[in-house]
This record gives structure tokens, sequence and C-alpha cells, in this order.
């Protein structure tokens, strides 16, 4: 603010009262973000389309894989901008890509999903290409995740590990599963934030569509990797790469640090693929489901104190307002499918 005050809505000023918030119980939060993307060739006019550049599948090398040129251009500027790459390959979907860069805390994670997107971008149009992070560009196709893996440090010991524990895991990390599990309904509007997300949030395609945490299983929301010592961590597997990743890493840990707080349930691992359990099995696990629309979504946000809470009252009601405008609009139009299914049929 001109007086030198922080502005209310500063996505950036909400992660760090948040993490300022876990300071304060001596925790440090670590995290590492997976965005995924698609590369498109443009029309010929230059417009955005869907047209994939390749055929290839998950971990697909040349010459399945054009992407291959654009991608390690891409990691050479990241590199020349101080990242830390892990791992790039192609994904699952035609023209889908990923790269991993690593953990660090969460407001340099934030910072660096920001640049890493800017840079994906400009190198792809080098190449001649578009690159999106649009949640669930093609139909038939899986959608783009932003896996999150989230750790909580203290006195630079990892919080989360406790080989005296069944699944080698704290009470901490219990906790903040718990409170995960109790929030995820509301978070979603967050990570989760277009119309369009929600078109990757179906069953059969990789992304998960329940509240619920296992060990291997990655159907439900939270997957809790092999590794353990300082590499104990939990997997968020809801976010997509549209969402802003400073309100992303908010809102998850304010619902982690209320687990903490509350000492908050939980539940059972579901180690069975979810999708083939029945309604009633469901029901015992205690296994919700998260929100189908954006509408939906924003509606649980709303309900929720904790996380309206973390992003404060400005943050809250602009994105509210925005994001209800987004989904009247895209409720108000007709589309192609709605045509194709009842112009000649009624």
């Amino acid at each position: 603010m001109p007086d030198g005050t922080p502005f209310a809505g500063d996505p950036r000023g909400a992660l760090k009262r948040q993490l300022a918030a876990a300071a304060s119980q001596g925790y440090v939060m670590n995290a590492g973000m997976e965005a995924e993307f698609f590369l498109f060739k443009p029309t010929e006019d230059g417009r955005p389309a869907t047209h994939t550049h390749d055929i290839g599948g998950y971990f697909d090398l040349a010459p399945m894989d054009q992407g291959e040129d654009a991608r390690r251009e891409i990691v050479d500027a990241l590199e020349q901008m101080g990242f830390e790459v892990e791992a790039s390959h192609h994904e699952v979907a035609h023209g889908q890509h990923e790269i991993d860069f690593r953990y660090a805390d969460a407001l340099r994670t934030a910072d660096n999903i920001a640049t890493f997107r800017f840079v994906v971008k400009q190198v792809a149009r080098k190449f001649g290409l578009i690159a999106s992070f649009m949640p669930k560009p093609v139909f038939g196709q899986n959608g783009s995740g932003m896996h999150t893996h989230q750790s909580l440090f203290r006195n630079q010991q990892n919080a989360f590990w406790d080989p005296g524990r069944e699944w080698s895991l704290s009470l901490t990390a219990l906790h903040y599963i718990g409170g995960l599990l109790r929030h995820a309904r509301a978070m979603t509007a967050v990570t989760n934030p277009l119309v369009n997300s929600y078109k990757r949030l179906v069953p059969g395609f990789e992304a998960p569509v329940n509240v619920a945490w296992s060990m291997r299983n990655r159907s439900p929301m939270i997957r809790v990797p092999e590794r353990r010592g300082a590499g104990t961590r939990l997997e968020l597997r809801t976010p997509d790469p549209a969402a802003n990743p400073y309100l992303a890493l908010t809102v998850m840990l304010a619902a982690g640090l209320d687990g903490l707080a509350t000492q908050a349930d939980w539940r059972e691992p579901v180690n069975t693929n979810i999708w083939e359990l029945s309604y009633r099995e469901r029901r015992r696990l205690r296994i919700d489901d998260l929100p189908t629309s954006l509408m939906e979504a924003c509606d649980e946000l709303e309900k929720d104190e904790v996380i309206c809470e973390a992003l404060g009252d400005h943050i809250t009601q602009q994105f509210l307002a925005a994001k209800r405008a987004e989904w009247t609009e895209y409720n108000q139009r007709v589309t192609q499918w709605e045509l194709d299914r009842y112009l000649a049929r009624y």
C-alpha cells in the first residue's frame, strides 16, 4: 500500500502469513510441486489449438517424443536461473510433459512455479509451439496435475518421520493428513480454480476424486511415498497447474496446521482402488467425494472458516466473486456437446 503496509489481496503475502503461523509453532514447511503441461501446435494463423506435435506416452523417447528438444532447452534455461532440475520426461497424454525441480521451503517453491510457467511458455514459443497449463485441454486424455509434495521440519529434523510408529509416520504427519482430509472439499476451490479443472477430476484418468489417503494407491487424493527419514513426505494429488501456487500452499498449510491444533482424525489408509469400491464400502471407510464443479467447490470454501481465515477476507471475497462469475458465464454458454446431443432429438 502507499504507506508501506502489505496489501491484503497479495497471494504471496497470504502464504508468508501462514508460514509465520507455522514458524510460531516451530515448523518450517518444505514443498515440491510437479506442474505438468501440454505443448500444442498453433493454427496456421497463429491461434491456440489442441493439435499435439507428438503421439508419445509416459517416459517415451524420440522419435515419439517430439517435444524433447523444447523440453531440454526449458531445462537449460531453468538451470541457468539457479533451478536444480531433478527429472524431465514425457507424460501419459500426447503432447504432455513434466519437469521436476528440487523441493525447497514453501515460499521459494511457489516463486519457482511462477517462474517455471513463464519460462515454459517463452521457450515453447521459440519452437513454434504453445505451452498450456490448462488442467484438461483434450477430451479422452489425461489432464495435467500439479502434485504437491510437502513436509514439516522442526529443528532441522523431519517432523513427519517417527521410526517407532506404524508406517514410520509421526503423530504430526497423521494429524496433518487429518487436517487435509477435513478441509479437502473447501481447499479444492483454490487448488482447482477453473471450470475446466473439474473435467480433470473424474474417474479413470489418474486424477483423484475421493477424500482419502494411502501408501501405494494413487486413486485417493493423498499418497505417502515410500521414502522415510529426512525424505518423509506426503503428496497431495488434487491440485492442477492453473492454481495460484501461493494460495494453494497457503490453504494446504492452513489445513494441516488446523489438523495439528485439533488432533484431527486421520482415518485409515485405503490401499485398494477406490473406484472399484461399492458405495457402502466407501461409506464404511468414511470416504467423501471431492466437489464435481467449481460452484460446488466455492460453496464449500465459503463455509470453511479455517481456509477463509488463512486467505483473509479480501482474497476470499474477491476470489469467490470472480469464480462465481466465471461459473455463471460458463453455465450460460451452449456447447457443441449440447447441440450434438439435443438439437435434432428435441
